[in-house]
């Protein structure tokens, strides 16, 4: 039994075959069956390009009149077996060629005596140039040529494609046997070459229906070993050392394609603007040169119909010597586009485990270990260059459309494309900046030249400064990339949505509920977590407030959180730090969030799921463990705590203290620091572990208070490790990068608490207002005394320079990454503390000794924020790190 698809109809078509010389069809809906005596017949689905063998020729070799059997079929089935070539089509009008003239030309080549009329059908795969199915006689043949009318410069080079193929097929690539190319323009009217008709599957569908899991991994394994083996051609030897030049391929590629997309450009597409700018600044260092295909994807191959071997490579047009990742990169985008996508559907949100299709990673993996090259570093470049070339190409298709040049039918339908693809590559080119600001060495000062407002084309910088510009709106819909937004008003429309829902959550909910919290953290059941702040945390959650925290930069997919800028989440932290309760309520409190980031960043995929999926969903809360009590441990490379490596596992031992959260029943995780080798270089000794809090030998010896404050339920502990034993597989990236890790977690985290501190501020000052219109001394209402106004007028100051300077540094962090705005970051962990203990002790004054109560939050913020100019490191090194930059600008 056999199932096939009408190809004019779409049904479906079962066929058997019964022992007898009589053909029986039974119809039901969806299913034809015929039955011939011992006959086997392959048609397959139109889904897949089956290039039809003469049926005659698949015939049994006992069938006394194949003709006349094939002839039998014909005429019950109604329609010509001969002609039956899936993915073909009657010939566009505008793409009609002189069959007259092409005929004799084929008489001329073949030596054929026609016994027929010429049949000449036009493939619908493929956008460039034209294909056409040719039977004359007993010849199959496939023909390509140029598109007519005016083109682009050096586009549709169809020599190129003779030429490629007649020398990959002497070197075992499997390429169609080319028969002949005409460069006689007066034949069909433009040059053309001839192939051989080859049978086999085109499988256009990436996810690969209709088969087993096993299949198609074995299918997209096949499909990555022709790339390696195309790759591995010695083109000196096979003659095609001048088939294209040799070095600097990607920057050619990207003149080249620039220079298309400018001839084929019919609107203004700013993120093609964006990458025409960005491309030429972030070209590879290094590139091997091999032969490259241009344009290898899966409908690209034809494989065998009862196998995974690739028979032929196809569509040759943008070939040349050049950078193979480029390909590599080039026929993974599926990867990334959606299932829907028009001209090449993607496989974006499936599963692809249970498809059994390889990852992206996995894809790119296979290719490296076969041709025994690294991991490719700069991937996020390469994806940008391909979805950039491809959209220039769209483009070109688009352009032709309109003039009616264009090879398919649904060319027309590509206008709107091109937008769609650029964006695309835009985002791979943040992806890749981003990566390539987290990997600068911070031991150079940087020439700075930075704007509180970056133009859309900052991108190309004077030599010795470095500029900025921000993301398209049209690609991220972030509105603070480019723009330092110094006022929620000014954030893009989703997130400023997100800013009034967070802003009445607050009001409705975290406020109200303050009196209740401040009471159940002073009483007896406080190192119980509060039920109201679990019943808030479920509320949060249903109205989306929840992982607000991670940055873009971390997560650019948003896969964990809200896929925020540090800028717009500057505004909304702020708003957090009104309530010391809130931040736990929206899962936005340390040391969970500097945690959750070092997960995301550093974490297996093993470590993750244990540990950062809990803390995600709020179902668990983790510690710290960095800071010694017989060490200054604001010099991390102070601790002193041992790693050792045991039959198999660490040993842990050490003395900790000030470790926040570690009291909480609801504390699973501690992420300990301590040394694993001592003579390594100074910051090569320290390692990170995750180490399960029910592990024997820790042991929490007291809670630690801030001004009498205990900060129940997580509170501040010290510790003990005394050979605390956990498996190796809890390292986390390795031993020696304790330190690279601890800087690293603090890449947002690092001024997160400044960003708070504002919000403290505000709370403070507004308290501060309503306190002193309601009272009066001396004979006359506090506000009317001159030195609360002048007290007042002070506070707004200094907290709007401090936000001011959160705001840059946030700024700086999204467009120039986190070491190219140490300074900002260092300025404002040494402006924060200090301004908000003022502005929060102007405020105790005037309320007097209410102030000092636990009846407002006033004396919770004042002992924070006093907190902070130690637990985010000390004033003095802040000053120092800032000294030392501003000493080097100036010397």
């Amino acid at each position: 039994m056999a199932k096939a698809f009408c190809p004019w109809t779409g049904n479906s078509l079962m066929w058997s075959w019964s022992p007898v010389w009589k053909v029986s069809v039974s119809r039901t809906p969806g299913y034809t069956s015929c039955a011939w005596s011992g006959l086997v017949c392959s048609l397959l689905s139109p889904s897949f390009s089956m290039i039809l063998g003469r049926i005659s020729e698949r015939l049994p070799a006992w069938v006394n009149d194949p003709e006349a059997a094939v002839k039998e079929l014909e005429t019950l089935l109604g329609f010509t077996l001969r002609t039956v070539v899936p993915n073909t089509r009657p010939v566009r009008n505008t793409m009609e060629i002189p069959k007259d003239s092409l005929e004799k030309y084929l008489e001329d080549l073949l030596g054929t005596q026609t016994t027929g009329p010429l049949e000449l059908l036009q493939f619908d795969h493929g956008q460039s140039n034209p294909t056409y199915y040719i039977r004359l006689a007993d010849q199959q043949l496939v023909l390509r040529k140029k598109p007519p009318g005016t083109l682009l410069p050096s586009a549709h080079a169809v020599e190129r494609e003779f030429r490629i193929m007649k020398a990959l097929a002497n070197a075992g690539v499997p390429v169609p046997r080319v028969l002949d190319l005409c460069e006689d323009s007066r034949i069909i009217g433009t040059p053309f070459y001839l192939m051989e008709y080859c049978p086999g599957l085109v499988y256009k569908d990436p996810t690969l229906p209709g088969l087993e899991p096993s299949q198609r991994q074995a299918i997209y394994t096949a499909m990555n070993r022709v790339l390696c083996k195309i790759h591995s051609v010695d083109f000196k030897a096979m003659g095609l050392e001048d088939y294209g030049k040799h070095g600097d391929y990607i920057a050619r590629q990207v003149r080249t394609w620039i220079k298309q997309y400018r001839a084929s450009e019919t609107s203004t597409i700013p993120a093609m603007e964006r990458l025409i700018e960005w491309l030429p600044l972030h070209l590879p260092r290094q590139q091997k040169i091999t032969v490259v295909h241009g344009d290898f994807r899966l409908d690209n191959l034809l494989f065998h119909p009862e196998n995974t071997e690739v028979l032929a490579v196809f569509d040759w047009e943008l070939s040349t010597l050049g950078d193979p990742l480029a390909d590599v990169a080039y026929s993974c985008m599926a990867y990334y586009l959606p299932p829907e996508f028009p001209i090449l559907p993607g496989l974006g949100g499936l599963d692809l485990a249970q498809l059994g299709i390889p990852t992206a990673e996995e894809y790119s993996r296979m290719y490296c270990l076969h041709m025994g090259i690294p991991p490719i570093e700069n991937w996020n470049f390469y994806m940008a260059f391909s979805f950039f070339r491809v959209a220039a190409i769209v483009q070109g298709v688009y352009k032709r459309s309109l003039t009616g040049q264009a090879s398919s039918a649904a060319a027309e339908h590509t206008g709107k494309l091109t937008e769609f693809l650029s964006d695309l590559a835009w985002e791979f080119a943040v992806k890749e900046g981003f990566r390539v600001f987290n990997q600068t060495p911070a031991t150079k000062p940087l020439a700075r030249s930075y704007h509180t407002w970056a133009g859309p084309r900052s991108l190309l910088g004077t030599p010795g400064t470095r500029s900025y510009s921000s993301l398209p709106e049209s690609s991220s819909g972030h509105s603070s990339k480019g723009a330092l937004v110094i006022s929620p008003e000014g954030l893009s429309p989703r997130v400023r949505e997100l800013y009034r829902r967070l802003e009445q959550f607050m009001e409705r909910h975290v406020y109200p509920a303050e009196p209740e919290l401040r009471s159940h953290q002073a009483s007896a059941e406080r190192w119980i977590p509060s039920p109201l702040v679990e019943g808030l945390k479920e509320k949060a959650k249903a109205k989306g407030l929840w992982n607000l925290f991670l940055p873009l930069e971390t997560d650019p997919e948003g896969k964990y959180g809200a896929g925020l800028t540090n800028v717009e989440y500057a505004h909304l932290c702020e708003l957090m730090g009104m309530s010391p309760y809130a931040p736990e309520i929206f899962n936005c409190s340390a040391p969970d969030t500097g945690n959750m980031e070092l997960l995301v960043r550093y974490g297996t995929e093993e470590q993750k799921a244990r540990w950062l999926v809990p803390l995600l969903e709020g179902k668990a809360r983790s510690c710290f463990a960095m800071t010694e009590p017989q060490v200054a441990s604001s010099d991390a490379t102070n601790i002193e705590s041992s790693i050792r490596e045991e039959d198999g596992f660490y040993v842990i031992n050490g003395h900790k203290w000030w470790i926040s959260g570690v009291l909480d029943p609801r504390c699973q995780l501690c992420v300990f620091m301590g040394k694993t080798d001592p003579h390594a270089p100074r910051h090569r000794q320290q390692s990170m572990l995750l180490v399960p809090m029910d592990t024997p030998g820790i042991k929490v010896i007291r809670p630690l208070t801030v001004y009498g404050l205990e900060d129940a339920p997580g509170g501040h502990g010290e510790v003990l490790f005394e050979q605390v034993r956990v498996p190796k597989e809890s390292m986390v990236l390795g031993p020696g990068r304790g330190f690279e890790i601890a800087q690293g977690r603090l890449g947002p985290g690092r001024i997160h608490h400044c960003m708070r501190l504002i919000g403290h501020s505000e709370r403070a000052l507004a308290l501060m207002k309503a306190r002193v219109k309601s009272r009066v001394a001396f004979g006359k209402p506090l506000v009317e005394q001159g030195t609360i106004l002048a007290d007042i007028a002070q506070s707004r100051v200094e907290i709007e320079q401090a936000r001011l300077l959160v705001l840059k540094a946030a700024h700086l962090m999204d467009v120039a990454g986190n070491k190219a705005a140490a300074l900002e970051i260092a300025m404002i962990k040494m402006v924060a503390p200090s301004m908000a203990s003022r502005v929060i002790d102007r405020a105790i004054q005037a309320f007097g000794a209410a102030g000092l109560s636990h009846d407002y939050p006033l004396a919770q913020f004042f002992a924070w924020a006093r907190a902070l100019r130690f637990a985010d490191g000390p004033d003095e090194v802040h000053r120092a790190a800032v000294a030392k930059v501003e000493l080097k600008r100036h010397i």
